[in-house]
């Protein structure tokens, strides 16, 4: 019954909150004007600036902020119980994540689609504009290091998600010409585009999934990683490169629309699987799974302050600020959509959030699966109890798949991956969609997620160094094809390093990760610092963003600097983690400078506004005449 009960009331509580706290946001605080002028319309390429439909620019929103975070940190999260990691997610998603992305947004679009970073030289001093752009950098070197890696790991144990992945590009292709060319409707091309992922996910799940191990055997395992999956991260980050300097009418609208139906029929499939398991008994949140674990892994962090580092996409991130401030701000068409697509984006990745704390516990303990068999004849049966010759349920069932006594360490992409496909696909089974291909659809979603993320962070890499390069006077990476190559160049270098001696190629991007999710969480904190000055400057009320600003400027310093000065497993005292201790000690650097920053301009802020962008020319070259692509 509990699984029930916090499955319906979650969603229940969104809408609430989205009519309420987020109507209040929208009208009272940010006042948002549907005569204002936003970046699409004042500075449209048809490249970038692209004014767009709210459901369109929403699916890209949506699908661009929820890749693989929201999955990954409450898989493993959940070690601490799930009652901790609830809590979190809905708290944090409604009161601190959705106001973070849907203020960037206003901020963003009240400043020509600049990034936050950008913004930030402005509204607080010029120096914290470099500062801030340099984290950017930083971060989103890791994110396409590890996104890369993920989705290559991901296609190389689910082989059943490579077609619907990769099926949906030449798709969006041929809809983005469509409507952009011939003006037709985005709706129903992307309805038909639908009902052809669905059917490549039946072909990937029982006649053609793609090994290819199983194509080239000659690829032998190096460390850690078979050489298909370094294939796989060069053929992701070159497709990234293209993607990036594209028209994002051309592949990024139609794909993530796309995407955005599927991912939201999945999330929809999941959530009725969720309700029908949990009222007929099948799904049993309190006899799966601890509420507040007690035997939790010896080498697990605490739970304080590392619950709010783990969790990020679901509660609050900071890439979601990169998101509304890089790509959906030069799109948006009118402020009176910000709501729906800041707010409301976040707040659906809050659910999928919940979900995934379900599944990885109450749908864990409906049973376990392995595969067994190889390509299109392989199939998935339920793992036995040796003592009582029974498929594992249960807390049996979880234990297996979250065994304290293996560590925190050894719980790794695979495994917290696993868990969530694994209790998704028995949520499916509940509602009669077989396990095979339960697994399937659950497997393509995730992948779909972590590939929408990562080709709009290097897009989002390309701008920040387009702004950084502006900044500091290198003029030939301002140009967007040098940009672009640069971005990718970091995160495959990062990404093609070996982690040590014994690792081989691939497991480059893992060397900094540790460092991502303080980082992550240390640029919502400093988001959250821009929108205060925003609102400061123009005496607006502040307090419901100045008490998430400090909660996260608290919350990851305090992670990192455990990290780093732990008596058990610091990075100070690992001569293997000098470079952690390095990297950590300048992030810490740059949140203490941009901090006092802050603190020198406080007392002057407050009724002042900041100086202003100069004026647009009053004559501005014309653009095709041709409808935008997401205007339809």
């Amino acid at each position: 019954m509990a699984t029930l009960l916090i499955a319906a009331g979650a969603f229940v509580g969104y809408i609430i909150a989205y009519h309420t706290y987020g109507k209040w946001l929208s009208q009272k605080i940010f006042n948002v004007d549907g005569d204002a002028e936003v970046p699409s319309k004042q500075l449209r390429d048809d490249v970038d600036f692209v004014p767009t439909k709210k459901e369109v620019i929403f699916g890209h929103h949506f699908t661009s902020i929820a890749g693989t975070g929201p999955i990954v940190g409450p898989a493993i999260a959940v070690f601490w119980g799930w009652l901790p990691a609830l809590v979190w997610v809905l708290v944090g998603s409604i009161f601190i994540g959705a106001v973070h992305d849907f203020g960037a947004l206003i901020v963003s679009l009240r400043n020509r689609g600049q990034t936050v970073g950008e913004v930030a030289g402005r509204l607080i001093a010029p120096r914290t504009r470099i500062l801030f752009l340099l984290i950017l950098l930083l971060a989103l070197t890791v994110v396409l290091a590890i996104f890369g890696l993920v989705i290559a790991i991901i296609f190389s144990l689910y082989p059943e998600t490579v077609i619907p992945v990769w099926i949906t590009m030449p798709i969006a292709i041929v809809i983005g010409l469509m409507v952009y060319k011939q003006n037709a409707s985005l709706l129903v091309p992307s309805l038909v585009a639908l009902v052809i992922v669905y059917a490549s996910v039946y072909l990937g799940a029982y006649y053609w999934p793609v090994d290819l191990s199983a194509i080239f055997p000659d690829l032998k395992l190096t460390g850690p990683f078979p050489n298909v999956v370094i294939l796989w991260t060069f053929v992701l980050l070159a497709y990234c490169a293209i993607a990036s300097i594209l028209p994002v009418w051309l592949l990024l609208q139609p794909r993530d629309f796309i995407n955005s139906h599927q991912l939201v029929l999945a999330l929809g499939l999941l959530l009725i699987g969720a309700i029908v398991a949990g009222a007929t008994g099948q799904a049993d949140l309190v006899g799966s799974a601890p509420a507040i674990a007690k035997n939790i892994p010896a080498d697990a962090p605490p739970i304080w302050p590392f619950l709010f580092i783990t969790i990020a996409c679901g509660a609050c991130s900071g890439f979601h600020c990169l998101v509304s401030s890089g790509t959906s701000s030069k799109q948006v068409e009118s402020e009176l959509d910000a709501q729906y697509v800041g707010y409301g984006a976040m707040l659906l990745e809050g659910g999928l959030a919940v979900i995934v704390i379900l599944a990885c516990c109450a749908g864990v303990g409906m049973g376990d699966f392995s595969r067994v068999g190889t390509g299109a004849a392989y199939q998935y049966e339920p793992t036995i109890d040796a003592a009582s010759g029974t498929q594992l349920t249960g807390v049996a069932a979880w234990e297996t798949r979250y065994n304290a006594s293996k560590g925190w360490g050894t719980f790794g992409l695979k495994e917290k991956i696993g868990a969530f496909i694994q209790g998704g696909a028995n949520f499916l089974g509940a509602i009669g969609i077989p396990m095979k291909l339960g697994i399937s659809i659950i497997a393509v979603l995730v992948a779909s997620f972590a590939a929408t993320t990562l080709d709009t962070a290097t897009r989002l890499q390309r701008y920040v160094i387009q702004e950084l390069a502006a900044t500091i006077h290198i003029k030939p990476l301002t140009n967007k094809y040098a940009a672009t190559g640069l971005a990718v160049f970091l995160g495959g270098m990062v990404a093609m390093l070996p982690r040590d001696a014994t690792s081989g190629p691939g497991s480059g991007g893992l060397i900094l990760w540790p460092l991502f999710g303080a980082t992550n969480q240390l640029l919502a904190g400093l988001a959250f610092m821009v929108i205060v000055f925003y609102l400061r400057r123009r005496n607006k009320p502040i307090i419901f963003a100045l008490v998430p600003m400090i909660v996260m400027l608290i919350m990851p310093a305090w992670a990192m600097l455990w990290n780093m000065f732990n008596s058990k497993s610091g990075w100070a005292y690992s001569a293997d983690d000098w470079h952690l201790f390095l990297f950590g000690l300048i992030v810490i650097a740059l949140q203490v400078w941009m901090m006092i920053e802050g603190l020198l301009v406080w007392s002057k802020s407050k009724g002042h506004l900041e100086q202003q962008l100069p004026e647009l020319p009053r004559t501005r070259p014309t653009v095709a005449a041709a409808s935008s692509g997401g205007s339809n």
